[in-house]
């Protein structure tokens, strides 16, 4: 199945921000990795503009083979023990106030990397405990000892993607069980409810529109606060393919649905990414 070509509303203008070689310098220097550059998002310049980025810890290389994503599975590389104090110096020199932590997922680690996403909120708190943390992790193959770690360190945000509908996931990220992801989310309510929990989905994977309706009605019953829906744009023909780009009415059709069903906050455009704005949606979320 083809599509068309990318229709305009998928067309990000170059932007060009005084700080953004200052957040590429910064992390050169600690040598860190984002998702934003990993991942190549579409969002990058705007956020690196914006003296934001969000970072992914663990090394650079995956242990699972999603069709969808960019971030390539080679070789994995040895743990940085030092990773935790450069990400939390990076976040201060940014002067972030809210900071958006993530990793490529680790299936070879016995922990998932669970104590490393602890240690490096912790490295956070010990700088400034003021900032608010939001952490983006792997499924830890279900381990909840593993979650607990994490759940430990009391980030304000734990979330998890969803990606796609359970139909698609044969195809689009193979080692990842949708029941599984949802447990997660739940497990994370039943242990801290002070922590709020959030998810996203992929739209233009080959979903029917009635499929997401129902797995943000999953989410919801599981007790997922925030929700980020965007459009898929396959990192390049090797990838899984595009099969439709949906339109923007639709997306406000999911947002104003998710609304409805109970989230505290729903980001649903075409160019929503999963930290994209991280910090006004859980502003918004605390001020209701």
């Amino acid at each position: 199945m083809s599509v068309e070509r990318k229709p305009d509303w998928l067309r990000v203008k170059i932007r060009k921000g005084k700080n953004l070689n200052y957040v590429k310098g910064i992390l050169q220097q600690l040598s860190l990795n984002t998702v934003c550059e990993e991942a190549n998002c579409p969002n990058r310049l705007e956020c690196f503009s914006k003296r934001t980025a969000t970072f992914m810890i663990l090394g650079n290389q995956c242990s699972r083979n999603c069709r969808f994503c960019n971030v390539s599975h080679q070789e994995l590389q040895a743990v940085d023990p030092k990773e935790p104090s450069r990400v939390a110096e990076a976040a201060v020199r940014l002067g972030l106030k809210h900071v958006v932590i993530t990793s490529v997922t680790r299936d070879d680690l016995p922990d998932g990397g669970a104590k490393h996403f602890a240690e490096t909120i912790g490295a956070i708190r010990g700088l400034d405990d003021n900032m608010v943390v939001e952490v983006l992790i792997p499924d830890l193959q279900g381990d909840i000892e593993a979650l607990k770690l994490i759940i430990a360190a009391k980030p304000e945000i734990i979330n998890h993607n969803i990606e796609t509908v359970p139909r698609l996931y044969q195809d689009v990220r193979p080692m990842a069980i949708y029941e599984r992801s949802l447990e997660l989310l739940k497990r994370v309510k039943e242990l801290d409810p002070s922590i709020m929990t959030k998810s996203g989905i992929m739209a233009g994977l080959g979903e029917e529109q009635q499929e997401v309706l129902s797995v943000m009605k999953d989410l919801r019953e599981n007790g997922c606060d925030f929700l980020t829906i965007g459009q898929y744009l396959a990192p390049s023909t090797a990838h899984y393919p595009v099969k439709e780009y949906v339109k923007p009415e639709v997306f406000e059709k999911y947002r104003a649905s998710g609304m409805a069903m109970g989230f505290s906050h729903v980001a649903s455009s075409p160019l929503v990414r999963s930290s994209y704005n991280a910090a006004e949606a859980f502003n918004e979320a605390v001020a209701d």
